[in-house]
């Protein structure tokens, strides 16, 4: 597979060189897991109508629009807390 080069400031670069380093992987690597882990909208949608649809086979529960958006917003509530609390403990 050819490589591709993405242009970040030097500081991202670091950040994440010294993450990799600290796992015992290699910059490209950490950049594959990165990837694998960060979900594209249409996986998002479909990975929540999976959860949705076991919800309800499983345990009777019809998610509404209503608590879906609840959900999402307290969860980025709590991404925001948790990066925030990362920034501050790296100072």
């Amino acid at each position: 597979m050819p490589d591709a080069m993405i242009r970040v400031p030097v500081e991202v670069r670091d950040q994440l060189a010294a993450v990799a380093e600290a796992r015992g992987i290699s910059l490209r690597g950490l950049m594959r897991e990165i990837a694998a882990q960060t979900l594209t909208p249409e996986q998002t949608k479909a990975r929540a109508d999976r959860t949705r649809t076991l919800l309800a086979e499983r345990f009777g529960h019809d998610v509404t629009d209503e608590e879906s958006a609840e959900m999402r917003r307290r969860m980025r509530e709590a991404t925001a807390a948790h990066r925030a609390t990362l920034a501050e403990s790296s100072r």
